[in-house]
């Protein structure tokens, strides 16, 4: 296979999507809000489109389709109860969050969790610490899932690919802000899309059909086809309610939820929701669907290989090599696509948020995107290389964290600074004493008991009030 066919390829993608994101820059106003929110006049397809890509991101490439590969059929109850818990926070939060978000001139994350009121330096402090320590965690692994499949086709250093990442993701978002970010994230998805329902074709024509494909899994081993998760200490019941609650953890997510901030009319977010659902289920169902194609027809990454390489692996065995650096593509738009996104929230925390000082200066909040990318890439070039656990603990801790309070304050309900602090930290320290020191988030994601500890905190603060 030409390699040199691979990299024209794919080169070419990288040339579209940073020349579009340059393009972008040229429309922009030198404004911080436009800088982070594209002044709030993004029109609901592109919004759509661009949440789309922004959530469903290398992981789902690379870590996602790597766990089908390892545990059947079993892993499409996380997405489906993924899926319809982040379809329900778009029915019950996004659009309370965009017209709350403008009546308090919020332009972060952070200033709306504080009220739209920089007084209240407390939350604004604690909820930029904590975009920035896990969304900065979250965007690492995001240049890593990019690495790794650079890895496998052109066999580079991991590092090499996740600086690559990183400079052409800074090129545009500090030129255009999210304006170019959404425009990208556009493009983006449809590479994304295409990449991956290619893979499906080819590889189930590879299996021999979707019966060979089942077939070959029962031979291989019967619990690939099991659709019940083994080993589950609390029941079925209890993991499925877990993943649904996480995809309710989407409100805890700066980078997607700064997307309902920034959609032009409050009154277009159902239009933007059904464009972003129907993206999500096709792609998720293709991404199962290769992953288990990918087990049959390369089992030796069961034998010392690493199962997150199965995408690219597959593509290299099946594809020509125009197709593969298209592939690779699609695997660094999606990459991109949420990296970026992350980058710009983690800006507004450090330079809105955390230093109000610089909240009005359009330089420095540009200088804040260059800061914030060279911690991301520190923490990337150091990390264990592990995709799916960097990812998935960096987005427990942020749903937890901030998700009960972006909620109540979407849905107006009153909250004191110190009980909006303590909601956040009970919550992280949830997420992390069930994932990290018990280690039960195989049964149940500990979303579940880090979001349900910061509701509890809320709910008993106003118990003891109504009582006295």
């Amino acid at each position: 296979m030409s390699t040199v066919s691979i990299a024209i390829s794919f080169v070419a993608f990288l040339l579209l999507f940073t020349g579009v994101g340059l393009f972008a820059a040229s429309r922009k106003q030198s404004t911080t809000a436009d800088y982070l929110l594209a002044s709030r006049n993004v029109n609901p397809w592109m919004t759509g489109l661009s949440a789309f890509a922004t959530a469903h991101s290398g992981g789902m490439f690379i870590s996602t389709l790597g766990w089908t590969y390892q545990v059947g059929i079993s892993s499409v109850w996380l997405l489906l109860g993924w899926f319809l818990g982040d379809y329900l926070a778009w029915f019950l939060v996004h659009q309370p969050l965009r017209v709350v978000s403008e009546e308090t001139n919020s332009e972060t994350i952070g200033a709306f969790l504080a009220g739209g009121d920089r007084q209240n330096r407390s939350i604004a402090v604690v909820s930029a610490l904590t975009t920035i320590a896990f969304l900065g965690a979250y965007a690492a692994a995001q240049l890593l899932a990019g690495s790794k499949a650079l890895h496998a086709i052109f066999g580079w250093d991991y590092n090499i690919g996740i600086i690559l990442g990183a400079v052409i993701v800074v090129s545009y978002c500090f030129s255009g802000g999210i304006r170019a970010s959404i425009w990208t994230d556009v493009i983006q998805s449809v590479v994304m899309m295409l990449a991956m329902l290619a893979m499906v074709v080819v590889a189930l024509v590879a299996c021999g059909g979707f019966g060979g494909m089942w077939q070959q899994l029962t031979a291989i081993d019967p619990s690939l086809v099991d659709p019940v998760p083994q080993g589950l200490q609390f029941g079925f019941g209890l993991f499925l309610l877990s993943w649904l609650v996480a995809g309710i953890g989407v409100v805890g997510q700066p980078h997607i939820m700064v997307r309902a901030m920034a959609i032009d009319r409050p009154e277009n977010m159902g239009l933007t929701r059904n464009i972003y659902a129907f993206a999500y289920v096709v792609f998720s169902t293709a991404a199962v669907i290769v992953g288990l194609s990918a087990r049959v027809l390369l089992p030796e990454l069961m034998q010392g290989g690493d199962p997150e390489l199965a995408l690219p692996t597959l593509a290299i065995e099946l594809l020509p090599s125009l197709a593969v650096g298209a592939i690779l593509a699609g695997i660094f738009a999606a990459v991109v696509s949420t990296a970026d996104s992350q980058i710009l929230s983690c800006s507004a925390a450090l330079t809105q948020d955390l230093f109000p000082r610089l909240s009005h200066s359009y330089r420095l909040a540009k200088g804040g995107t260059i800061v914030v990318t060279v911690i991301i890439l520190t923490i990337a070039l150091a990390s264990n290389k592990e995709v799916f656990a960097l990812g998935v603990f960096a987005w427990s801790a942020l749903a937890s964290g901030l998700g009960p309070l972006l909620m109540v304050r979407a849905w107006r309900w009153p909250v004191s600074n110190g009980v909006a602090v303590a909601m956040m930290l009970a919550g992280i320290a949830a997420a992390a004493i069930w994932g990290l020191i018990l280690q039960l988030s195989g049964s149940i994601y500990e979303v579940l008991p880090g979001m349900a500890t910061g509701f509890a905190v809320y709910g008993a603060v106003r118990l003891v009030n109504r009582s006295s």
